[in-house]
């Protein structure tokens, strides 16, 4: 995997990937369309959509287990502090050859670098909350929602998509 590909591609999936406006039911709507997207994939996952002071949309699906809630807890803590998917952020850190350390004021039960949590940015507004699963390995969690982002907006993927890991 080439680290700046990646973070070239998650630039733009977040540059591309924002919304107008961002309702209740919108959060409905996409948290439907996720799980929709994950039952196809054959996906068990925990999916969390929430405004940066309220939750809007949770749900687990049969298979889902206690971490992945805690694994999403540090990846929207990480969205909403560095304003940017934990995916970029982790892909940031092993460039850099860093991470969640104590040492650099990240605690590692609090934060992570791994994929999945990705900033609900409306235009004009800036990053109002985080859209964030967890269930399957950290770049198809970011995918997946990247995938179900455009879906949601009518955005074709061509051009938005990390190719496969390996």
């Amino acid at each position: 995997m080439d680290l700046d590909a990646d973070l070239a591609m998650i630039a733009q999936q977040e540059a591309t990937l924002q919304f107008d406006s961002f309702t209740e039911d919108d959060a409905f709507a996409l948290g439907t369309i996720i799980r929709d997207e994950a039952m196809q994939r054959g996906f068990a996952m925990a999916i969390d959509i929430r405004l940066v002071n309220r939750p809007l949309f949770f749900f687990t699906m049969p298979g889902t287990a206690p971490d992945n809630v805690e694994w999403i807890r540090r990846k929207t803590n990480t969205c909403l502090r560095y304003l940017k998917s934990s995916y970029a952020v982790g892909r940031n850190w092993t460039k850099r050859g860093s991470g969640a350390t104590p040492e650099r004021g990240i605690d590692p039960m609090t934060y992570t670098g791994a994929g999945g949590a990705f900033p609900l940015r409306v235009r004009g507004a800036g990053v109002v909350g985080a859209i964030t699963v967890s269930g399957v390995p950290e770049r198809d969690d970011h995918m997946l929602v990247v995938r179900s982002i455009a879906r949601f907006l009518g955005i074709g993927l061509t051009g938005l998509e990390l190719p496969p890991e390996g």
